[in-house]
């Protein structure tokens, strides 16, 4: 890995299955750009010109079926010991419950402190 190249990879979409990025940096690092899933290196990083666009490479991952399931999964895009980037999903039926419930939460807390504010901005203007 270049240590005076400054290796940078961002996502722009996932689309099919696939998650796709912009690698900006040495073509020799781009050869080295790996994907882990709980300590566990996955195939299906492709790296691949990208035109029009010296210095940049575009990275394409197949997301794999296998670490699909229920909570939340992280994959990290890493050079070496070095985090690039990461993708996370999300699923299942019980999160959702969560989710919902916590955001409801946050909106009656939202509701107390407006009232609370309300109530200061009149005491201290009258």
């Amino acid at each position: 890995m270049s240590k005076t190249t400054q290796n940078t990879l961002t996502q722009t979409r996932i689309s099919e299955g696939w998650w796709e990025g912009i690698f900006d940096g040495s073509n020799d690092d781009a050869a080295a750009l790996k994907a882990w899933h709980l300590e566990r290196e996955l195939d299906g990083v492709e790296v691949l010109p990208l035109p029009g666009a010296a210095g940049k490479l575009a990275v394409r991952f197949a997301i794999p079926v296998s670490i699909l399931s229920e909570g939340v999964q992280t994959v990290l895009f890493r050079l070496g010991d070095e985090v690039l980037t990461h993708l996370t999903l999300i699923a299942g039926v019980p999160l959702e419950e969560d989710l919902r419930a916590e955001i409801s939460l946050l909106r009656a807390e939202l509701d107390v402190l407006k009232r609370a504010f309300r109530r200061h901005c009149a005491e201290t203007v009258g």
